[in-house]
């Protein structure tokens, strides 16, 4: 008896592997997991603004459009639930993309606006803030690529025969992946202006 029960159990779990459950699992679990990085990331950026308008907001006191809509693009990201399970919900997925797209942007617009302040630039609290900023950019992209590689591969795995059709008997579906919004206008090449007159 005992070894019936043991042979079943083994026949089940070798037809699992088989269809590809065990390794859409995996995957997914990649997913998740990359998921979850870049959700610290876009954390660690969130809980620096309010230092980084706190130090510009002395030195810059009448940019307060800048200022506000830094404030105004953070409250929007904090309003939004980020949850392992935003990657299965492609309209909520696109909502928290473009978000985080306007909070990019401001911060990016806040930054540009404290580069013209010389007493700003001096300060030795905004540098190292600005380097934190940067490196956390840094970390924002470099968690974003591998969630898109995390992504390819679960896709792949849902999509391909025969998984697709274990993908399709439990209810696994392709997930949302990063885009761009502005892709024709990013996909132009740079315009470089040299205002000095050519040395003769």
């Amino acid at each position: 008896m005992r070894f019936r029960l043991f042979a079943v159990i083994a026949l089940a779990a070798a037809l699992l592997s088989g269809c590809g459950y065990n390794q859409i699992q995996i995957n997914d679990e990649g997913v998740s997991a990359a998921w979850s990085e870049v959700l610290n990331q876009y954390k660690r950026r969130a809980d620096l603004i309010p230092n980084l308008v706190s130090v510009v907001q002395g030195y810059a006191s009448h940019e307060k459009e800048v200022l506000t809509r830094v404030t105004e693009a953070r409250a929007n990201v904090a309003g939004l639930k980020a949850t392992p399970e935003l990657v299965n919900d492609p309209a909520a997925f696109a909502k928290f993309q473009q978000a985080q797209g306007e909070l990019g942007g401001a911060l990016a617009r806040l930054l540009v606006v404290a580069e013209n302040y010389p007493q700003l630039k001096a300060d030795a609290n905004f540098r190292d803030l600005q380097a934190q900023v940067e490196g956390t950019e840094n970390r924002i992209t470099v968690a974003r690529n591998r969630y898109i590689a995390a992504v390819k591969t679960y896709n792949i795995s849902v999509r391909t025969f025969p998984n697709n059709l274990t993908a399709t008997v439990m209810g696994w579906k392709p997930k949302a992946n990063f885009a761009v919004e502005d892709e024709k206008a990013i996909s132009a090449p740079p315009a470089i202006k040299f205002d000095a007159a050519p040395a003769k």
